[in-house]
């Protein structure tokens, strides 16, 4: 019997996974006529949705049980099942890409809190300084989320500093934070500041959810996981500057390998009976 796990938190996908965890089959490009054909000709039991807290499920499959879950949730449900937290009991999955979330698996169980807004990490507060977008997006989300990333180097450019992502991105509107992260592979000065501004915010971050729950690994998930080449040691420096020693000694980071089916997947995990 199979799970469908459908993630529409950012561009809809969808997955099909047996009791094992293992993907049997992927729609990466929307959850309409493609996955209604799929789940017929396939014998699914279950629909988990990952969705964000605000919108509407808008998937149905005739005879399976849907079940809603917000994407932190969903992300740190499939790390513990399949990926970088198999095995401990106390976790934080930290997403970055368009968006910034976080799940929490403490004693096993993936936690919600009271009103379900565990783990709203774009709101953590990490800059005395208010400004609208802290505002409206949230503090860290701001900073890290990848329009926030790109909003950086294009504020660096505006400011006078010369940075060759200008010529490859074409105008400073075009900039998106893969033209960071790459212009940081080749060298340029501005991306590598940018990148390194960038794994002060997550430290932070991170420092922040180990002073609080004590988890044994943090799983850094979403699309900035595709960047790990330049944000792995920069990222690890920063907790270490801002946490004890004895919590780093116990203290597992790393970069999810789940790619963009993580919350698909966790979204079929937390569907299944249990």
């Amino acid at each position: 019997m199979l799970t469908l796990g459908v993630d529409l938190s950012g561009p809809p996908r969808a997955v099909f996974v047996d009791d094992a965890g293992v993907v049997t089959f992927r729609e990466p490009s929307g959850t309409g006529q493609a996955i209604q054909q799929a789940a017929q000709d396939a014998r699914v039991g279950a629909v988990g949705v990952a969705i964000p807290e605000d919108a509407t499920p808008a998937v149905a499959i005739a005879g399976a049980k849907v079940t809603r879950s917000a994407p932190g949730p969903a992300a740190v449900a499939a790390e513990a099942w399949v990926g970088s937290a198999r095995g401990v009991r106390h976790a934080v999955c930290f997403s970055i890409g368009e968006h910034v979330y976080a799940g929490l698996l403490l004693d096993g169980r993936v936690w919600t809190g009271a009103h379900n807004r565990a783990g709203a990490a774009a709101w953590l507060a990490l800059n005395p300084v208010e400004r609208q977008d802290y505002r409206k997006l949230g503090g860290l989300a701001a900073e890290v989320g990848f329009k926030g990333i790109a909003r950086r180097l294009s504020w660096r450019i505006q400011a006078g500093d010369q940075s060759a992502v200008l010529e490859r991105a074409g105008d400073l509107e075009a900039i998106t934070a893969a033209h960071v992260f790459d212009g940081a592979r080749s060298g340029d000065g501005v991306a590598i500041s940018v990148v390194r501004d960038t794994a002060r915010y997550i430290g932070m971050a991170i420092a922040n959810f180990v002073a609080t729950i004590d988890p044994e690994v943090v799983v850094i998930a979403g699309a900035i996981a595709a960047a790990h080449d330049v944000l792995h040691d920069a990222v690890r420096q920063e907790c270490t500057r801002r946490l004890p020693l004895q919590a780093m000694d116990s203290l597992r980071v790393e970069f999810s390998t789940l790619g963009d089916d993580a919350v698909a997947i966790g979204a079929a995990r937390l569907a299944m009976p249990a």
